[in-house]
């Protein structure tokens, strides 16, 4: 694969110096880790994962996709080598993965409560592991919650990865349907429900439609089975309103420059998240230090995708980090 990496420095040194020294002298804890935790978050018991083998390494948290979604299962595939640089910490958020088979969320999920969620993580992470600082990476949805924590929080964080975020989504909706359309042209099935999607989104079924030709365009044949519809729409009861809340999400207009390094992980065949638009925002972005890195034989989700130069690119950038203190 061929990485296309772009490094700017936009402030003074002296900036990356501070960072860096800090990350390079944790305060020490236990050596090895290897538990699962059930801490009070947002009023329900959430499950954290916590994998080292020396817990003073740094922090490194990831953000799963969804909404609804969790990275857990399968994790050591996109794992293997980091472990070897970082305390890793798994996420399963409100009403998804293990947490939900703890307890449901009381209450609708929003965005709002998300937001309020990853950041009693994080502070719970910084006591529990004995570090100030933490390294945080969103995956798809995840970055909605993570770009919160840049915005309002930059001070916790040594550095912030974007995996084929969103930026601009009701842009990359209105992209995604004109791409389906020209691709399936001659599909009449296809044609006649494509032609149905409305911005916003005016039904469930409307989100369906858009993403079951989504899924079969990329070879996942399931995707018009009577059983993903099913899947989908029971999916959608709770988390089409967060969506609905997603799709309001602009950050060209309401994020223009970060105090904390950002790097972006872009799949180049990313039809969902439209690369164009994060390659767009990534050179608007101002900040201390930034990065993009383009995958070339990934789509929507390059850690399944391109697993091995998905960690080296996050091993890359923190030996980056390291080497300008």
């Amino acid at each position: 694969m061929t990485f296309l990496v772009l490094l700017t420095t936009l402030l003074p040194f002296y900036a990356c110096q501070a960072q860096a020294t800090q990350e390079a002298t944790p305060r020490k804890v236990s050596a090895h880790i290897s538990t699962t935790l059930t801490p009070d978050i947002g009023g329900i018991k959430q499950l954290i994962e916590i994998k080292t083998d020396d817990a003073s390494k740094p922090v490194l948290l990831f953000l799963s996709g969804g909404p609804g979604s969790s990275m857990i299962k399968g994790a050591d595939a996109f794992t293997n080598a980091l472990k070897s640089e970082f305390t890793l910490v798994q996420w399963d958020q409100r009403d998804a993965g293990k947490t939900l088979k703890l307890n449901p969320s009381p209450t609708q999920p929003s965005v709002a409560q998300m937001e309020q969620d990853t950041y009693e993580v994080i502070q719970f992470l910084r006591k529990e592991l004995k570090q100030d600082k933490i390294y945080l990476l969103g995956s798809s949805w995840g970055n909605v919650l993570g770009f919160y924590i840049v915005k309002h929080h930059p001070e916790l964080l040594h550095a912030y990865f974007a995996s084929n975020p969103v930026v601009s989504q009701l842009e990359s909706e209105k992209e995604l349907l004109q791409t389906l359309k020209e691709h399936f042209k001659d599909n009449a099935v296809a044609s006649e429900e494509l032609n149905s999607v409305n911005f916003p989104f005016t039904s469930d079924e409307s989100m369906f439609y858009l993403r079951k030709w989504l899924f079969y365009k990329d070879g996942k044949q399931f995707a018009t089975s009577e059983g993903f519809k099913t899947g989908f729409l029971q999916w959608s009861k709770t988390w089409s309103p967060v969506w609905n809340e997603v799709m309001h999400i602009d950050l060209p207009k309401t994020l223009q420059s970060v105090d904390c390094p950002v790097y972006f992980f872009v799949g180049k065949n990313d039809i969902q998240t439209s690369t164009r638009i994060t390659q767009a925002y990534f050179e608007a972005l101002q900040a201390p230090r930034k990065g993009l890195f383009l995958f070339e034989q990934s789509g929507h989700q390059i850690h399944q995708d391109e697993p091995v130069q998905f960690q080296e690119a996050i091993i890359k950038t923190r030996e980056t980090i390291q080497a300008n203190r």
